[in-house]
């Protein structure tokens, strides 16, 4: 009985380094316009009562277009162009694509520093979002992971990542990438869990 549990407990972990080992982070493009519209609405149809329905998805919701974001998306990535987008703080935003078929599982962003009194408090260097029809496959962890070596390449040294008390799930994905669990704090009568990741420095 413990070889065939041993045997199972192996066979689900390969399936599982397979399957989240095929998506990469790319920036959005025209490229990916419909499917990016296609993410859009099944957030919204999916998601409809959560708080963190577009989280890192920046602006998606309020878009009119998938080209639209991807412009919006463009100018947030420069200090001296996010503020005609209505952000204080350069970031960069990723689909993740699975390169078996192209499609998008989530959106993940960064954002360069968090010398911001909002993102400081609980919005942290990272929000992400993973599409409802691909949850429970250990997409989000490897978001993270890839988006803690896009960290280490602007020269971040920690990472702030939040989640809400209840988000079990957000919380196992910071855990899983060495998030270190700092306070909980209270954000307009939400409990939010800081944790901090250290971007490795080799």
């Amino acid at each position: 009985m413990a070889d065939e549990k041993s045997k199972r407990e192996l066979t689900e972990a390969e399936e599982y380094l397979n399957r989240i080992g095929t998506i990469k982070l790319v920036e959005p493009s025209l490229e990916y316009a419909a499917d990016i519209w296609a993410f859009r609405a099944e957030i919204l149809e999916k998601d409809a009562d959560s708080e963190d329905q577009f989280a890192g998805c920046l602006s998606l919701d309020t878009s009119n277009s998938a080209e639209e974001w991807i412009r919006i998306c463009r100018l947030r990535k420069s200090e001296e162009t996010c503020g005609q987008v209505g952000t204080q703080v350069p970031s960069d935003m990723y689909l993740a694509v699975r390169q078996s078929d192209n499609r998008i599982v989530g959106i993940i962003d960064l954002r360069h520093h968090i010398n911001h009194p909002v993102l400081g408090t609980w919005g942290g260097h990272c929000g992400y979002s993973v599409r409802p029809s691909e949850r429970g496959k250990g997409y989000a962890k490897e978001m993270l992971r890839r988006n803690i070596l896009n960290a280490k390449a602007l020269g971040i040294g920690k990472m702030l990542v939040t989640c809400s008390v209840d988000n079990a799930a957000s919380e196992n994905t910071i855990l899983a990438n060495g998030g270190v669990f700092e306070s909980t704090i209270d954000v307009d009568g939400t409990k939010m869990k800081r944790y901090w990741i250290t971007v490795n420095a080799d």
